[in-house]
């Protein structure tokens, strides 16, 4: 039987805000519904659907809170982009109730996943199920909290069921990140605090290495990298969106686990997007995952962050892969690697449902 698969970073709201996208429909029906149009063009033909995630044995996907800042926006098409807090937090609530019509609209496909408990009877459902019938479990995750306006306003995020937040995306009022470096500011650090109160996990993923630091000094909470790759794999890569190895390791002392992005620049540092898929393959995915292995120690602190539809596509992914489904082909690369069953079925699911086993509230 194929291990079940927990993808831990997912932008699925903002795509259905943005360009209508139905998760409901197989990947390749929405391909040729969007066929020459703009999602392709600017975020890449989508990789997910819900006949691909039976297909893979998806079980639980961390789908994203997302909103970029304007200075960073592509095109007047992205109007989720915000220019300050109150813009984000419209945009960020917008996502939260795309979730919930998703959720209401198809229980069937798809089920909001907030408590142990939801996780317990989710999982008791798909070992019961017949083939097809189950739904796909949502964790909501917020990339970038700029929606967060004040401290006290984090009892709302979480009585709308955001249970893991990362401060940054790009650099924001809490922190440096991609492209935008810088520690911990003094509104930062109360984030943090104010995170710890309530029980958030903290996603490292878009720090900047200083905050990240910092972060793993400060937080007490549960902290994961829910999409990150580790940079001594892409060492021609000047950027601070890898892990460099302090940051793998003290993540790794932490009890954290590390989603793996099987996206080809992540992958491979000579690989750019005029290039074709096939000069990487999931070996490379496989490599990556062998190195966080390899400085643990074990098999317990890896897993799968695609970061889908999270602006490219499918013609930027391994050339094995043409939807999510196909991370199932894995498991035999694993295995030639030495990782015993038990060892795959960690990476592919078991790490993030771990984690999550240990971090949501009972009920």
């Amino acid at each position: 039987m194929k291990p079940y698969i927990f993808d831990a970073h997912e932008d699925l709201a903002y795509n259905m805000l943005t360009f209508r996208r139905d998760y409901t429909h197989a990947a390749l029906d929405t391909r040729l519904l969007e066929a020459g149009g703009l999602p392709p063009t600017v975020n890449g033909d989508t990789l997910l659907g819900y006949p691909d995630y039976v297909r893979g044995n998806v079980a639980v996907v961390f789908g994203t809170l997302f909103a970029g800042p304007r200075r960073r926006s592509e095109g007047d098409w992205d109007f989720l982009s915000y220019r300050d807090e109150n813009e984000a937090h419209r945009s960020y609530r917008a996502e939260v109730d795309a979730y919930a019509r998703l959720v209401d609209e198809h229980p069937h496909m798809f089920r909001s996943i907030r408590t142990r408990a939801d996780l317990a009877r989710l999982m008791a459902d798909i070992d019961h199920a017949a083939e097809g019938a189950a739904p796909v479990g949502l964790v909501m995750l917020m990339e970038g909290a700029e929606g967060v306006r004040s401290i006290s306003e984090l009892d709302e995020w979480w009585e709308l069921g955001v249970r893991i937040i990362g401060p940054a995306w790009a650099g924001t009022r809490f922190c440096g990140g991609t492209g935008e470096p810088g520690p911990l500011t003094k509104q930062g650090r109360e984030l943090l605090a104010g995170m710890a109160d309530r029980g958030f996990v903290l996603d490292i993923s878009h720090m900047d290495e200083a905050a990240a630091l910092q972060a793993l000094d400060l937080y007490p909470g549960q902290i994961i990298a829910s999409h990150a790759n580790p940079h001594e794999m892409v060492k021609r890569r000047v950027s601070n969106r890898f892990l460099p190895d302090e940051v793998v390791d003290r993540l790794l002392e932490r009890d954290g686990v590390i989603g793996i992005v099987p996206f080809n620049r992540f992958l491979n540092d000579g690989w750019e997007k005029t290039d074709p898929k096939e000069k990487v393959s999931l070996r490379t995915v496989a490599a990556h995952m062998d190195y966080i292995c390899q400085r643990a120690g074990d098999a317990r602190h890896v897993a799968i962050g695609s970061d889908f539809d999270g602006g490219y596509g499918v013609r930027s992914v391994p050339a094995e892969v043409d939807t999510i489904a196909d991370l199932q082909l894995l498991c035999p690369i694993l295995a030639e690697m030495g990782y015993t069953e038990n060892d795959v079925a960690a990476i592919m699911g078991g790490n993030w449902r771990s984690k999550l086993e240990a971090s949501l509230p009972e009920s």
